[in-house]
């Protein structure tokens, strides 16, 4: 059924899509994000959704949006960041949430360190001749939390009602 070929595939390819881009550019596009958001509405009705769960997650993502701009503003973190964290947030819902919130502040806490360490070692001239790892390894650039955010949402998602649906 082609409902559960989009559920075993929206997600978790935009997820890779949105680590790989923040990765290689450290940005994560808006294309992708309203892409999130527009699988949400289609898949969400097609798995049982009504209308008013999926309320709840469109206001939980909301309300997701509304603080992750709040870090934005301090420069905590980059704002392709908090639209991809509130993005995901639509599909995970209220019981993804916290489990979602703790796996990207642990993942990014320990994809911060590795490139902390990363770049205290020197780059050899072969290395720095790829743009996006001369970048990387600037100290003058941030973080590509999208990774962190990305790999939370996969590991969150297998505990979705979308994942349920697939056995029912």
């Amino acid at each position: 059924m082609i409902t559960n070929v989009l559920i075993i595939t929206v997600f978790p390819a935009a997820m890779v899509l949105a680590a790989a881009s923040d990765l290689f550019t450290m940005t994560v596009p808006n294309r992708l994000v309203l892409f999130l958001v527009a699988g949400f509405a289609v898949l969400a009705p097609l798995i049982g959704l009504g209308w008013s769960e999926m309320g709840v997650h469109v206001m939980l993502a909301a309300v997701a949006l509304v603080v992750t701009f709040a870090m934005f503003s301090f420069g905590w973190i980059g704002g392709g960041d908090a639209k991809l964290f509130a993005a995901t947030c639509v599909w995970l819902g209220p019981h993804g949430l916290l489990h979602y919130s703790i796996y990207a502040a642990l993942l990014g806490g320990v994809l911060t360190l590795i490139l902390m360490l990363f770049r205290m070692v020197p780059l050899p001239a072969l290395l720095m001749s790829q743009g996006w790892l001369s970048r990387l390894h600037g100290p003058e650039e941030g973080v590509p939390y999208g990774i962190a955010l990305a790999a939370a949402g996969l590991i969150v998602y297998p505990n979705t009602p979308f994942m349920a649906a697939l056995g029912g």
